[in-house]
């Protein structure tokens, strides 16, 4: 199948509408990209678990409001809670990078 000229990739896109890697624009779609991933990770991970948020609010010593607004991320999350859901919550365990 013969691609259109038309067609870009979504880093194309993501380039021409935010800009490159380091502008300020990208920078803030990134970071607002990060914080988006980790609430969708924890969505995935509780439910290949197969459980409710209240059974993963119950598992961590939390509430199911608390979970709910972290997977739709509209609740900032700190490191040790974020690790608290990850290993008592969902058995698994978190492992942070830092890219230089």
């Amino acid at each position: 199948m013969k691609a259109s000229k038309n067609l870009t990739t979504l880093s194309e896109h993501i380039d021409s509408v935010y800009g490159k890697p380091g502008t300020p624009s990208r920078d803030e779609f990134d970071a607002g990209y990060e914080e988006f991933k980790i609430g969708f990770l924890i969505h995935e991970a509780r439910k290949a678990r197969g459980l409710t948020q209240d059974q993963l609010a119950e598992k961590c010593g939390t509430t199911k409001a608390y979970i709910s607004k972290v997977e739709n991320n509209l609740k900032d999350v700190r490191f040790s809670t974020l690790r608290n859901i990850v290993e008592n919550g969902l058995g698994g365990h978190l492992r942070l990078s830092i890219e230089i």
